[in-house]
């Protein structure tokens, strides 16, 4: 390849030779590229060497933000092939080619059709290629190239991470280090001073300063002062093109707060102090407030306050509040107005965190005084102890003396004391107080075992002025007496094995005391002497507080005994000493060889059955069984039978109901209820045809008085005793009506029964004067009409 033109090196790399010497220039400059020619040497063979293409580009760059109407011109290709004759076609290819990018395929000229921003893409990678226009056929390969876009001062700095806050602390070095600000310039570094910064301060002198090329801030003045000004507001501007006329800028806020160093010592903003104390002042409680300001903030300003003299010293005592950094003033021993009325304290505030650097601006510390003036009141009784601890046996009698309490009245007028106890709880009405002398006495009888301590509340009050009242409290232990017997500690469940060997022990005891040790720790054990000698067990006292149980014999049987009762007698160590018998019970059990219990007697009872229990149960469940197959058989018997009359409802005048065919007009016949409705009418007794009686009928003897002598009640009396002892009567009750009235009545009967006309000749016309509630009556039996409606 032969190169004709020395701007650049190389026709494929074009963008070097842009960078390098093309750029600037004022004249287009050219690249011609020569087709190399083959030669025939005589003497040699025909040699083919590569075909060299040949480009002329005459610019290589384009201007980004292009505003103006035409296309912006960006270069020329053009091949030694290319004879002007329009021949030889151009092709552009590669990025933007077609949309950015066009070229005139028959002249080579390429224009950019849009405008171009470099800080979006710096650069263009094209290919670019010449073909014959007549055979499509490729006149030179494919070749790259490359266009870069210029930039321009279209962008200003930035502070990407503004605004600032920082702090720096009060009182420091001129020139101290604030803060670095760091501002951005999206134009190209490598071109010109589009993005050189340049920083400068538009606000804040003469308090701080920039550095022009770094961006630190720093302090400018010495020995600034929180407490003077705490809050600085700096603006700090960026500006390219070196800071030029013309250049594009950007600005930031940065906030600068001075913190606080302790250079400020406390002071008090009085040298001299009054406190009014009553006497009658809690130990403890507070009894007043101190504070010496500080104009520091936060731990700069923490003090304590001590008391370093004075009278007072022993009985003030002086703390620190952490929130409201005051002094509290305590009381550490009680006021008496009476010993001393007033007290000096000279109190001390000083910082706890000091600087070294700000010593020579101190002391940090200062001094008060503080008078502690006592007030005189009149105080409630004083007892002479704080509390009291008294003692009473249990089951002393009512009355007995437990203690006194004292109380005197601290004031100067000494007044009398009255004493009382607070009956507050249930125990305090278990003990009484003499009002005047404090002792304090037994109200009811006591059981230590029951409750072994009493707490009770004692007052006292001036009988000059019975509203000051004191309390002390009074703790009653109750002491112990030997009152109660010992005792087995548990039931206790004692087997012997039939096997078993004399003097083998078959149980430990032990025994409990309800009384403490000193009145029965100590137990003895024995059997009942006043029994004879048992020839079954005997008992070993372990001196420990236990027994053990040994068996005299060899072998026990349960078919002989399988119980025995073994009465031991139990005495405890207290005086006087006390006793208690108890009986243990003793089962006779089989046993392995090992010891191991196998069964007793109930079990034994079973075995020699030769029943099990899951053979016993099976038995218990089938006569379950057999039982209710019997109640359901009985049941379903009773079942079966049906009633004769199915209800209620179908009972009437002669109507009988039963299963078997009737007799036809005999059974009409068997009941005549006519004798029941009138007597007069009454017949010999009627006997059933279809029947024959067993039992000859009760005789029927009639007075010789009349019938109309008859009383009706006798007369169902004896229809009731034949019905019951007739035999042939059907085997069921039966509904019968009486209606009859009765005789000897002077207005006579007015049942329609006995009445044989069907006419009365008696006139009824008077019932329709009788009103509107006999006018249905006098419809029935008058003349009137009765009226109807439409």
């Amino acid at each position: 390849m032969r190169i004709t033109s020395t701007s650049c090196i190389c026709p494929v790399l074009v963008c070097l030779c842009f960078v390098q010497r093309c750029y600037g220039a004022a004249h287009h400059g050219s690249i011609k590229v020569t087709r190399n020619q083959t030669k025939h040497i005589e003497g040699e063979t025909e040699v083919h060497h590569r075909p060299k293409r040949g480009w002329v580009w005459n610019q290589f760059f384009v201007l980004e933000e292009h505003m103006g109407p035409d296309p912006q011109y960006v270069g020329k290709l053009h091949s030694n092939s290319d004879k002007g004759d329009g021949s030889v076609k151009y092709i552009l290819t590669g990025e933007g080619a077609g949309t950015i990018f066009i070229i005139d395929d028959t002249t080579g000229d390429i224009h950019s059709t849009k405008s171009l921003d470099r800080e979006q893409k710096t650069h263009y990678v094209l290919h670019a290629q010449a073909i014959d226009r007549r055979t499509n056929k490729p006149l030179e390969p494919e070749s790259e190239f490359i266009i870069k876009v210029q930039d321009i001062n279209d962008n200003a700095p930035k502070f990407t991470d503004g605004p600032y806050i920082v702090t720096v602390p009060e009182m420091s070095e001129m020139g101290t280090s604030v803060l670095q600000v760091t501002a951005t310039d999206a134009d190209d570094p490598t071109y010109g001073n589009s993005a050189r910064v340049v920083y400068s301060i538009l606000q804040g002198q003469p308090y701080f300063s920039v550095d022009p090329k770094t961006g630190v801030i720093r302090t400018a003045l010495h020995n600034m002062d929180r407490e003077a000004r705490e809050h600085y507001s700096v603006v700090i501007q960026a500006k390219d093109m070196a800071g030029q006329v013309g250049g594009l800028s950007g600005s930031t806020t940065v906030n600068i707060t001075l913190t606080d160093v302790n250079d400020n010592p406390p002071r008090f903003p009085q040298k001299h102090y009054q406190l009014y104390v009553p006497e009658s002042a809690q130990v403890g409680s507070a009894v007043g407030k101190i504070k010496a300001n500080d104009a520091d903030t936060g731990s700069n300003a923490d003090m304590k306050y001590t008391i370093i003299n004075g009278d007072g010293s022993g009985v003030f005592s002086i703390s620190t509040d952490k929130e409201t950094r005051e002094g509290i003033l305590s009381l550490k021993k009680p006021l008496n107005y009476e010993k001393k009325k007033s007290y000096t304290l000279n109190i001390e505030g000083a910082n706890t965190h000091l600087d070294f650097r700000f010593s020579h601006l101190g002391p940090f510390k200062d001094v008060t005084m503080l008078k502690v003036i006592v007030g005189d009141v009149d105080e409630p009784p004083l007892f002479t102890m704080p509390s009291y601890v008294m003692e009473v046996y249990e089951n002393a009698k009512i009355g007995t003396p437990v203690g006194t309490v004292t109380a005197h009245d601290p004031d100067a007028a000494n007044s009398l004391v009255r004493y009382f106890i607070d009956h507050n709880t249930e125990e305090d009405r278990y003990f009484t107080i003499d009002p005047s002398t404090g002792t304090i006495k037994t109200a009811k009888i006591f059981d230590r075992e029951e409750t072994p301590w009493y707490n009770i509340t004692v007052a006292a009050s001036e009988i000059d002025n019975p509203g000051l009242v004191s309390h002390v409290p009074v703790g009653v232990r109750i002491l112990d007496v030997n009152d109660n017997p010992p005792e087995l500690a548990r039931d206790y469940d004692v087997v012997v094995c039939e096997n078993t060997k004399p003097g083998q022990v078959i149980q430990t005891i032990t025994a409990t005391d309800k009384d403490n040790s000193a009145n029965g720790a100590r137990f003895h054990f024995s059997i009942d002497e006043g029994l004879s000698l048992n020839p079954n067990f005997t008992l070993r006292n372990n001196e420990d507080n236990t027994a053990s149980i040994l068996t005299r014999r060899r072998r026990y049987s349960r078919t002989t005994q399988d119980i025995y009762y073994l009465p031991i007698l139990i005495s405890d160590g207290g005086m006087p000493p006390l006793s208690s018998s108890s009986t243990l019970t003793i089962r006779v059990c089989a046993c392995e060889r090992d010891g191991r219990v196998r069964t007793c007697h109930a079990e034994a009872f079973l075995s020699s059955a030769g029943l099990s229990t899951g053979a016993l149960i099976a038995i218990l469940l089938c006569v379950v069984i057999l039982l209710a197959i019997v109640v359901l058989f009985i049941t379903l018997r009773r079942s079966k039978k049906e009633p004769l009359i199915i209800s209620e409802e179908d009972v009437r005048e002669n109507v009988v109901t039963y299963d078997d065919e009737g007799g036809g007009e005999e059974d009409t016949e068997a009941f005549d209820i006519t004798a029941l409705r009138n007597p007069s009418a009454a017949e010999e007794l009627k006997y059933r045809r279809d029947v024959r009686p067993e039992v000859k009928p009760l005789s029927r003897h009639h007075p010789s008085s009349s019938l109309d002598s008859i009383d009706v009640q006798e007369f169902i009396k004896q229809r009731l005793a034949e019905a019951d002892l007739d035999p042939s009567v059907p085997p069921y009750d039966s509904l019968q009506t009486y209606a009859y009235e009765g005789h000897r009545s002077e207005a006579g009967s007015i049942s329609s029964l006995d009445s044989t006309t069907t006419h009365s000749d008696q006139d009824y016309n008077y019932l329709g004067d009788w009103g509107p509630e006999f006018k249905k009556l006098a419809e029935l039996y008058g003349e009137i009409e009765p009226e109807r409606t439409t």
